[in-house]
């Protein structure tokens, strides 16, 4: 706590009035992370698109809430392993309140794909926990991929490539119609490219000296 209060440059006073202990401030920090996450991936799987597209743009976009954060799946690992040994006072609320929605709404989309002939037959219980650990276990081993590849996998080009092979996988593993699937997963992952160099333009412009965008 003496570490993190002169890192904020505040009294450490202040942060056990807000969150009373170590552990509060814990969980408030998984709480931040996941918030975000099920504002922006509900609002994929509710948005006025076909189903395949909000599928790929879901799966997209919770991609890149983790590659924002890349620290947090390293953290929801460690606590998955502690609800293993018994030890985790969080997972409980974090499955409750964030993931099962989103469990819950994926799988109603999967289940209409499914039905309406545009997905194949398969199990959401099965494949909705798929594309999260496709997504997830990139970043849980970075490190060792940084090893193995001599690179970094946080790189705007290793995160672009590994998007785009994600959105692919999954298409070719969904889509009833392969070639269909995969080519809007092209698009999609170039629509996304483009938006992110974008936004990385007006960044930067925003940083100018003369506050005007670049």
């Amino acid at each position: 706590m003496d570490a993190i209060a002169a890192s904020a440059g505040v009294n450490k006073a202040l942060l056990y009035y807000y969150f009373h202990d170590k552990e509060s401030l814990y969980g408030a920090v998984l709480d931040r992370f996941f918030v975000r996450l099920t504002e922006r991936v509900m609002s994929e799987l509710d948005a006025p698109a076909p189903l395949g597209e909000r599928l790929l743009r879901y799966t997209c976009t919770h991609f890149e809430c983790v590659a924002a954060s890349p620290h947090y799946a390293r953290l929801f690992q460690r606590e998955l392993m502690s609800a293993g040994r018994g030890g985790s006072p969080h997972l409980t609320h974090i499955a409750e309140k964030y993931i099962r929605p989103i469990a819950i709404r994926l799988s109603e989309l999967l289940q209409q794909g499914t039905a309406s002939g545009e997905f194949r037959q398969v199990d959401p219980m099965q494949f909705a926990p798929s594309i999260a650990a496709i997504n997830l276990h990139y970043f849980v081993i970075a490190p060792v991929a940084r090893v193995l590849f001599n690179r970094d996998p946080y790189a705007p080009e290793a995160i672009r490539q590994r998007r785009g092979a994600v959105l692919d996988f999954v298409a070719a593993a969904l889509f009833t119609d392969r070639e269909a699937g995969v080519k809007l997963a092209a698009k999609i992952a170039r629509q996304r490219e483009t938006d992110t160099q974008s936004d990385t333009a007006l960044s930067t412009g925003a940083d100018s000296p003369n506050g005007e965008h670049q």
